[in-house]
């Protein structure tokens, strides 16, 4: 008797896959623009290469439609944790991460200065992929990323 690798996942993974996904189902029909898998799996703390979405979108794209079904997404990123393809970035890394980006050690950073750096460092994020962040990052008061209020919204517990 083989149980289905969804059911390996655990309650709270699957819940925060889950939600990762309805933030993006804007028509409520459980499907996904192809555009938007790259910042569902930033907020899930996985961070691979764009080839790496490209791969993972060819694999799971609905027919060549633009978007990806929840029942197509969900074995794909079952198989992702399982097999640990992008192994995630700690809490620890990240925290010094953004400390460095912090030079005056304010515990916060301006959205210009982290826009600043996810599109002009490394593997650069879009402007949509930017805007969608720190729309859901940005303290709507005083309008500051509070790095350590964040960096659990960045990690995925990845115990099955």
């Amino acid at each position: 008797f083989c149980l289905p690798e969804a059911i390996v996942l655990n309650t709270k993974v699957l819940k925060k896959l889950k939600g990762a996904f309805q933030a993006f189902d804007t028509k409520s029909d459980n499907t996904v623009d192809i555009k938007e898998i790259g910042t569902i799996f930033y907020s899930l703390g996985f961070f691979p290469t764009q080839a790496d979405l490209q791969t993972f979108t060819s694999e799971v794209e609905d027919e060549r439609s633009g978007y990806i079904h929840w029942d197509r997404f969900l074995p794909a990123m079952t198989k992702v944790l399982l097999e640990d393809k992008f192994p995630p970035i700690s809490d620890e890394l990240l925290l010094q991460a953004f400390e460095v980006l912090d030079k005056e050690k304010r515990g916060y950073l301006e959205p210009e200065e982290l826009t600043d750096y996810m599109t002009k460092e490394g593997e650069p994020f879009t402007q949509e992929e930017m805007d969608e962040m720190l729309t859901a990052f940005t303290d709507e008061e005083n309008k500051h990323i509070y790095y350590k209020d964040v960096i659990p919204h960045l990690t995925l517990e990845r115990k099955m």
